[in-house]
């Protein structure tokens, strides 16, 4: 552990010491990017960045450090993946508060001065998110998340991709206490953030400060057939967990269109037809369904869809 105190506390009752988890794997310039960001925050008390490596051996991240600012690397000792780095993080860190950031994203300077004020507005508030800007191709997306609170009701509804877990700072309490670790058993740690954000959600609204505050940067990823797969199991998995999405007629035409994207990607033209006609049948708006269908029949082809989605700041 390196220490950048100078022997004063940095605790106090309007600046707690937030911790920082930082999962990585083999892209040491980005995550030296990321972690110089964090520790460069604009917030008088006291910071600590842990750097989880994944599926890979510790190392020394080459960043100065300041006035109550510390930078910890450790490795994943528990599940291989994003699911289990962040709970490794986690454990091994001190903070009154805890935040998530992915090493290739970017915290503007403010973000946790203006989260940590909202959160001391309101003590009966477990988190706060803020809005993001997404980086795909050369193009930068603004991205807002819906005005605070936001109730566990819009989260049945829709994903609310703005509130990603790079933006989350959560009181530690909660996070070990009602809310939980993240679920380590979710296929390929897919669509952990949001099975996350539905227990989290459940405990208390999640407030927001509205302004991006953190750049996502979007990669041109090769959707490979074990991703797909990976998809269609982590979809039931993350439904039977919460068989309240099963109550909103929207959400779950969402997920639905998601699997039936997912199958006609496989080229498993009758399954992911069979999932289109029920997310339609549910909702006609949903617009997954009609890609998937157009996809199935092969007038398009998935990896166009996902790029085009990308360059508007947008999943599938």
């Amino acid at each position: 552990m390196r220490d950048g105190r100078d022997g004063r506390d940095g605790r106090d009752g309007r600046w707690p010491a937030v911790s920082v988890v930082i999962p990585t794997r083999d892209r040491p310039e980005l995550l030296r990017r990321a972690v110089r960001q964090v520790l460069d925050q604009r917030y008088p008390g006291e910071i600590e960045c842990v750097v989880v490596f994944d599926q890979s051996e510790p190392a020394e991240v080459p960043v100065e450090l300041s006035e109550r600012r510390r930078l910890r690397c450790v490795g994943n000792q528990r599940t291989p993946g994003l699911a289990g780095a962040r709970n490794a993080g986690v454990l091994a860190s001190t903070g009154e508060l805890v935040a998530f950031c992915d090493d290739d994203d970017e915290w503007l300077a403010g973000k946790v001065a203006k989260q940590v004020e909202v959160l001391g507005d309101h003590p009966e508030a477990a988190l706060v998110a803020c809005g993001v800007f997404v980086h795909y191709g050369g193009r930068v997306t603004e991205r807002l998340p819906p005005p605070g609170p936001v109730p566990v009701e819009q989260f049945l509804r829709n994903r609310i991709m703005e509130i990603n877990p790079c933006t989350i700072l959560v009181r530690r309490q909660a996070l070990l206490g009602p809310i939980g670790l993240v679920d380590e058993e979710l296929p390929g740690s897919y669509y952990e953030d949001y099975e996350w954000l539905l227990r989290a959600a459940r405990v208390a609204p999640v407030m927001v400060v509205p302004e991006p505050l953190v750049r996502i940067h979007w990669h041109a990823t090769s959707f490979f057939a074990e991703r797909w797969h990976t998809i269609v199991s982590a979809i039931p998995y993350l439904i039977d967990k919460h068989p309240e999405l099963r109550g909103d007629r929207v959400g779950m035409a969402r997920l639905e269109g998601q699997l039936a994207f997912a199958h006609a990607a496989l080229g498993e033209r009758r399954v992911a037809r069979r999932w289109a006609a029920s997310a339609l049948r549910r909702n006609w708006r949903e617009r997954r369904g009609y890609v998937a269908l157009a996809v199935s029949a092969r007038l398009l082809r998935a990896e166009t869809v996902l790029r085009l989605a990308h360059s508007m700041g947008k999943g599938v």
